[in-house]
């Protein structure tokens, strides 16, 4: 049986204020239960293909689709399909310093909650258990901009989980953390795949990839994607990660 489509992204070409190409001819489906990593390097594209599936861009040409529909600007004028996506896509930025805004940790996590107008008490259940899945409990009552990184990335965190999304988003996730805080994220992120959570994390960070992608697609200089497959297969190339500048010869081989 085939297993269904969360996104389908057709020869899509985005440019910044018409100028600056991001995507060029950009083909992509992912399955329901992929977890994705999309390997390149700074500004080969990533991090925009990322903000198109997200909705916050759109292509100037070629066409993306999430769950079956059309994802386009003019389909999230629609509130019913809006908030459906909103509920089922969370997206965590590469600075938590964009994504945070409230006055307090417990306003951030429960504000998406709130936004679905779910009741009190439920917004107080997922607050509490998101506080308790990511450890920062005792943060409850802190002002996110006087967090540590590792600490704002763990509010990040559990501002999407309160949502119960079906699809993960990530922005360089690991970036700016320590080696204890990156273990962490990797385990929540091997965790929420468990769940069957459907994951894109784009990244240039070789050993995260080989951690938790079920396929990497990797995108050139050229922000194009020139190779998809298994990790093993991928990272095992090394004349393919030089040429995308996410390697370099004397490097340590990935096993």
């Amino acid at each position: 049986m085939d297993v269904p489509i969360v996104f389908d992204v057709c020869d899509v070409f985005f440019a910044y204020e018409g100028t600056h190409t991001a995507l060029e001819h950009v083909n992509l489906k992912v399955p329901v239960g992929e977890s994705l990593v999309i390997l390149g390097a700074n500004g080969s594209g990533k991090s925009s293909l990322l903000k198109l599936l997200d909705g916050l861009y759109f292509p100037a040409s070629g066409t993306i689709s999430a769950f079956g529909k059309p994802l386009t600007e003019e389909a999230l004028r629609n509130d019913e399909f809006n908030f459906a996506f909103r509920r089922r896509v969370g997206l965590v930025f590469q600075d938590s310093d964009v994504q945070l805004f409230s006055a307090s940790v417990l306003d951030e996590v429960a504000f998406a909650p709130l936004q679905l107008g779910l009741a009190r008490d439920e917004v107080n259940r997922r607050v509490d258990a998101a506080l308790e899945t990511l450890q920062i409990e005792k943060l409850r009552d802190r002002a996110p901009h006087r967090l540590s990184g590792g600490e704002k990335r763990r509010v990040a965190l559990a501002s999407i989980l309160t949502l119960q999304p079906d699809v993960w988003l990530m922005d360089e996730p690991t970036a700016g953390l320590d080696p204890r805080s990156q273990s962490w994220l990797v385990e929540f992120i091997l965790n929420q795949r468990e769940q069957g959570k459907t994951i894109v994390i784009a990244t240039h960070d070789l050993t995260i990839a080989e951690e938790i992608a079920s396929t990497i697609c990797v995108f050139s200089e050229e922000h194009q994607i020139v190779a998809s497959g298994k990790p093993s297969d991928i990272l095992n190339d090394h004349d393919l990660l030089h040429r995308c500048n996410l390697s370099h010869y004397h490097a340590r081989v990935i096993k």
